[in-house]
């Protein structure tokens, strides 16, 4: 049974390989082709910013908030890939010396992820002359890793599959379906979208293996590295969702009272919380194989802890 279930794994971990090889796209020759952003469109669609919720807003106004929070959203998966890029590239080093499939696998996740640092970087560049001046992101990429580095493996693979996994179905689910969206930055997101796909893949393969290793104490002790992470990432949330509530606020264009800019300032930060901590963590894939690791008493650790979070 063990030889079959080794078996399986080394054949997932080679169609990633061939997917790889079959799908690899290049920044400029496959996804810019020389295009610009088109500011007369919306970046983030409705069902991720929430911007349809605030009917106090015109048609302009919403779309100018689609597009800062269409430029966040680029700008921190830019920034997650930092530290998912130097993990991927430390889970290697277990198969240097034994299934090579699996190595290059890894290998070929890592460049991408270098790639994709890249795409998002050249992007905010392309973005910035085109928006008024005074945006800025506020977690700093290294910063940030060395915070997710300092916890367990089991924790930081479970935060990078749900994060790889939410990815998948916010493209399919709101980003591909709308037609309203800029044509370029709607093409980021899906050639971003294939190689992720693989991605997802890769991340339940290490998790699974790295939980394979772990006695009950040290599953445990993930468990509550998992939390410190998810609230981690809803401190930097709360902090970009302030930055781009006080940016819109200046730059749109007239002035709103109290209860309007409080309403604007909590529709941001509901909208983060839904695109990189609620949806991820209620995808049914990440359930089933989070539930397959941990027991009822753990599932119902975490669930308590994120219900502020997604209940908001």
């Amino acid at each position: 049974m063990q030889a079959m279930q080794q078996t399986g794994t080394s054949e997932r971990y080679a169609r990633c390989v061939e997917v790889s090889k079959r799908i690899r796209w290049e920044i400029d020759r496959d996804v810019f082709r020389g295009r610009t952003f088109d500011y007369a469109k919306k970046f983030l669609p409705d069902g991720l910013s929430k911007v349809n919720e605030l009917e106090f807003l015109d048609a302009g106004e919403r779309r100018l908030l689609s597009q800062v929070q269409g430029r966040t959203y680029a700008n921190l998966f830019g920034l997650i890939e930092r530290y998912i890029a130097a993990k991927v590239l430390e889970l290697s080093r277990g198969h240097w010396l034994g299934d090579q499939t699996a190595l290059e696998a890894l290998v070929r996740f890592t460049d991408e992820e270098l790639k994709h640092q890249e795409l998002f970087r050249r992007m905010e560049a392309m973005i910035a002359p085109g928006m008024p001046a005074g945006y800025a992101v506020m977690p700093q990429p290294n910063e940030v890793a060395e915070v997710v580095l300092s916890r367990s493996t089991w924790a930081v693979l479970a935060l990078t599959c749900h994060i790889e996994l939410f990815t998948q179905a916010h493209y399919r689910e709101s980003i591909e379906p709308d037609a309203a969206l800029s044509e370029l930055w709607k093409d980021v997101f899906r050639f971003h979208w294939m190689e992720e796909s693989q991605h997802a893949i890769l991340d339940e393969l290490e998790w699974q293996r790295e939980d394979e290793k772990l006695a009950p104490a040290e599953r445990d002790q993930g468990v509550s590295d998992l939390i410190a992470l998810v609230g981690a990432v809803d401190g930097l949330l709360q902090m970009q969702a302030k930055a781009d509530t006080d940016y819109f606020l200046r730059v749109c264009g007239r002035s709103f009272d109290e209860t309007q800019r409080e309403r604007i300032g909590a529709t941001v930060l509901r909208a983060y919380r839904w695109q990189y901590i609620a949806s991820g963590v209620q995808n049914e894939r990440f359930q089933k194989i989070l539930g397959g690791m941990i027991s009822g008493e753990q599932m119902q650790r975490i669930g308590a802890a994120l219900a502020p979070i997604v209940s908001a």
